[in-house]
């Protein structure tokens, strides 16, 4: 066991919202091209994605590698199933999980980027990748993808509920289209007993909703335990997270894709993923900065599995190193948590149920 050395000892970090099959990290650096939008996008991604210079198996498990060296023990990862790749990047996040087994827990999430209701037998391939592996029912946009909401719902939470597995739903609908379909969302975790399994990925929603009005929005969704998983976004699609997390929401923080056909951002260091979730939400004191990375390390842990207490104290809650908690922890230069996440300094020590799997970035 390597020496504590004097460093900050925080939970290690939990990735609950990162495309685990979407990224070119550790490839030769591709001038960007994507057209915007999300549907453009995914056809975007379509196009290219075969084209790397390496086969997908090696991009997932670089990805989760670098991911794990830089402080995540725990990620709920994405692998799109569509008519296009079927069940192929599905296999290949499933072998980095495999390989990686002894240094992270990893939970699939079967992902149907191009929507459920577009291209034919979607709903089959999605029982598929339920049955091959994944652990996680997703869903997308239910109005602005598929154009048919409450059938997109009814195929989502009738596989979840025939397979028993967790929802997450992507929800980039903004303003009143995102709520109705949030509300159609908690309607049917009411509906089906699903309280604490149902997660809502990004929640622009919530960025543009009247205060009165969230103040009620967000008593649904606590009442339900639906939790919210954000990747921290700049500009107007910044979540209020202290008002989230006030009101007793689960929260995690995720990577989204890496450096991929999407997009030229990404390095895969939660630690600076947290440091953009306190820039972007005007976080200045010391406690609010810690606050972040509560959310970033035990806020994560707690959307995967419900079980663990949660941030119930507000800002001021710090759980994940108490006696009983689980041994995955990393540890940080730093005077002080807060300066850890400004500084974002290379010596680190990650470890994984009790034992060292990482120390300055590199596995071990």
């Amino acid at each position: 066991m390597l020496a504590g050395e004097g460093r900050l000892r925080v939970p290690s970090f939990t990735d609950v919202h990162l495309h685990l099959d979407s990224t070119r990290l550790g490839l030769p650096w591709r001038p960007n091209d994507s057209p915007g939008g999300v549907w453009a996008n995914m056809l975007h991604d379509r196009a290219h994605w075969r084209e790397a210079e390496v086969p997908m198996t090696a991009r997932t498990t670089t990805m989760l590698g670098t991911l794990i060296a830089r402080g995540v023990t725990r990620v709920r990862g994405y692998a799109q199933v569509d008519a296009d790749c079927k069940l192929e990047r599905l296999e290949a996040v499933a072998a980095a999980r495999e390989t990686h087994a002894g240094r992270a827990d990893v939970e699939i999430i079967a992902f149907p980027q191009a929507g459920l209701l577009r291209e034919p037998g979607m709903p089959e391939l999605m029982e598929a990748a339920l049955r091959s592996g994944a652990g996680v029912m997703g869903g997308i946009d239910p109005r602005g993808v598929d154009g048919d909401p409450l059938r997109h719902l009814d195929i989502v939470f009738g596989l979840a509920d025939r397979y028993g597995v967790p929802v997450d739903i992507h929800l980039h609908e903004p303003g009143e289209l995102g709520l109705f379909s949030l509300g159609l969302i908690i309607e049917r975790t009411r509906a089906l007993d699903l309280r604490g399994r149902v997660t809502i990925s990004h929640a622009f929603t919530l960025a543009h909703t009247p205060p009165a009005r969230l103040d009620e929005v967000l008593a649904e969704m606590a009442e339900l335990d639906i939790s919210v998983a954000t990747v921290a976004p700049p500009g107007r699609n910044t979540l209020p997270l202290q008002r989230l997390t006030e009101a007793g929401l689960r929260v995690g923080l995720g990577d989204d894709g890496q450096r991929d056909y999407w997009s030229p951002y990404g390095n895969a260091d939660l630690l600076d993923r947290t440091w953009q979730l306190a820039f972007t939400n005007g976080f200045r004191n010391d406690h609010l900065v810690e606050h972040a990375l509560a959310v970033g390390t035990w806020g994560g842990a707690t959307v995967i599995d419900p079980s663990l207490r949660r941030l119930t104290d507000g800002i001021a809650d710090r759980p994940g190193v108490s006696v009983g908690d689980p041994a995955d922890l990393v540890l940080l230069d730093g005077e002080a948590p807060a300066a850890a996440v400004m500084d974002r300094l290379p010596h680190r020590t990650v470890i994984h149920t009790g034992r060292v799997v990482a120390h300055d970035l590199e596995l071990v």
